[in-house]
C-alpha cells in the first residue's frame, strides 16, 4: 500500500498518517519525526484509541517518515493541568519550535481555569510565542456539497497578534483593566510595521491566484486613526503589486456583500478581531465551519489550526468531522512546500486537500453531520487510502 505513492511517498505517506492521528489525541511518540503530545480532547480520544488498537492487532506500525516533524497539540483536561500545573508548558513552545510544523486541535478555552490557576489559552499562546502574525482562512464552495452561498472562492488574511485581542496584543500583561467595578477599559493595538507585514502576505497570495483581487477591510471612519493606520500601510505594501486589483471596504458594507454577492471577492486583508469574526461568516456560508481550513504563520513557524472549536457533548460517538483538521494540515503542507521550494510537499497538500473535497462532494463518503453516513473513523480511513493511493 504504502509503494503506490510512488514519487510523493514521503510526504504523501506523512498526510496519510496524519489523516489518521487528526482523529484521536496524541499521548504518544509515532515515529521518530512525526511527534504527538499532549492528550487530547474527548472527542477524540476514543477514536485514536481505537485505532491503535486494530493496527496492533494486525501488526502494524505507523510508518516512519524524514519529511516532516508534526507536533499534534490538544487540549489538557481539567486533571492534566492539575498534575503539570499549567496548560503550555515553556518545553511544548519550544518544541513546536523546533518543529517543521505544528497542528493544533480544537480546544474549549473557555472551560479552562484562570490563567493563574494554570489555564492559560494555548492557542493564543503558540500565536504570540511563535510570532504567528497572520492566520489564513480560506473558504469556497464544494461541488456536491450543500452551501448557503453559490459561488464563492476568497481567502481571508486576518493580522494575528495586534488590535483589542488582549490577551495577545501586550509585551507584558494584559490590555484591559478595570478601574472601578463598574468600569472597564481594553485598549487597542495597530502598529505601522504589524500592518505592513500582514500586508505582504496578503499580497503574496493575493498574486498567486488567478483573480489577483485583494480587498482591505476596516472602518477607519470611526477609529480614525486607529484604521487609518492600518488602511494607509495595507496600501502602501499593495502598491508594490501592480499587477493587483485593491479595493477597500467597510467592515459593515462586507458582512453584508458576503452574504448577496460573495463571488465579489478574492483575498480580503483585515484587522484582527474583524478578521475573526468575517472568516467565520464565510465559513458558514460556503458550507459550515466543521469544514473551515485555518493556517496561523509567521516567519519562522507555522500552526494548523481548524477553525472551529471542540464537541465534548459527541466524545466517542464517531460523528465527529474531521475535515476542518486535514484540510488545516493541508495547508501547512502547502507552506512548508511553498517556503522550501519542495514540489513533492506542495503535491501532496494539493492531494491532501483534493482527497478530503472529493470525500466531502459525495453523500456515500461524508461524515453524518454533512449527511452522509460514514463514522469519524471510516471518513479518516478513506481518506488515508486514497491519499497513498494518489500518484
Amino acid at each position: 500500500m504504502i509503494g503506490a505513492a510512488a514519487m510523493l511517498h514521503g510526504p504523501l505517506r506523512v498526510a496519510a498518517v496524519i489523516a489518521m492521528l487528526l482523529i484521536g489525541p496524541a499521548r504518544a511518540e509515532v515515529t521518530n519525526r512525526i511527534v504527538a503530545t499532549i492528550d487530547g480532547e474527548p472527542i477524540t480520544g476514543h477514536e485514536l484509541r481505537q485505532w491503535q488498537q486494530e493496527q496492533a492487532d494486525q501488526g502494524q506500525e505507523v510508518p516512519p517518515d524524514q519529511a516532516l516533524e508534526a507536533l499534534i497539540t490538544q487540549k489538557l483536561l481539567e486533571k492534566e493541568i492539575k498534575a503539570q500545573g499549567i496548560s503550555a508548558r515553556d518545553e511544548d513552545i519550544e518544541r513546536a519550535k523546533r518543529a517543521d510544523g505544528v497542528v493544533l486541535g480544537p480546544m474549549s478555552v473557555r472551560e479552562y481555569p484562570a490563567p493563574e490557576k494554570g489555564g492559560i489559552n494555548v492557542p493564543a499562546a503558540f500565536r504570540t510565542r511563535l510570532e504567528l502574525y497572520a492566520n489564513i482562512r480560506p473558504s469556497y464552495v464544494r461541488a456536491g456539497l450543500k452551501a448557503v452561498a453559490k459561488k464563492m472562492d476568497l481567502v481571508m488574511v486576518r493580522e494575528n497578534l495586534e488590535d483589542f485581542y488582549v490577551d495577545r496584543n501586550m509585551y507584558q500583561g494584559l490590555g484591559e483593566f478595570k478601574p472601578t467595578a463598574e468600569l472597564v477599559i481594553a485598549m487597542g493595538k495597530i502598529t505601522a510595521g504589524g500592518s505592513r507585514r500582514i500586508a505582504r502576505v496578503a499580497c503574496e497570495i493575493a498574486r498567486r491566484r488567478r483573480r489577483k483581487k485583494l480587498t482591505i477591510v476596516h472602518k477607519n471612519p470611526v477609529l480614525k486613526m486607529y484604521h487609518t493606520l492600518f488602511l494607509e500601510e495595507a496600501r502602501k505594501v499593495a502598491r508594490e503589486y501592480p499587477e493587483l486589483e485593491v479595493e477597500d471596504l467597510l467592515v459593515d458594507a462586507v458582512t453584508a456583500l458576503l452574504i448577496r454577492t460573495p463571488e465579489r471577492f478574492d483575498v480580503i486583508l483585515t484587522t484582527n478581531m474583524f478578521g475573526d469574526i468575517l472568516s467565520d461568516e464565510a465559513a458558514e456560508l460556503s458550507g459550515g465551519l466543521g469544514l473551515a481550513a485555518s493556517l496561523n504563520r509567521g516567519d519562522r513557524s507555522a500552526v494548523a489550526n481548524a477553525g472551529h472549536g471542540s464537541a465534548p457533548d459527541i466524545a466517542g460517538r464517531g460523528i465527529a468531522n474531521p475535515a476542518s483538521l486535514m484540510l488545516s494540515t493541508a495547508m501547512l503542507f502547502e507552506h512548508l512546500g511553498a517556503t522550501r521550494k519542495d514540489r513533492r510537499m506542495l503535491e501532496a497538500a494539493a492531494a491532501f486537500t483534493r482527497v478530503v473535497d472529493a470525500r466531502l462532494g459525495s453523500a456515500k463518503t461524508r461524515t453524518r453531520d454533512l449527511g452522509g453516513k460514514m463514522s469519524t473513523q471510516a471518513f479518516a480511513r478513506a481518506v488515508a487510502k486514497a491519499v497513498l493511493a494518489e500518484k
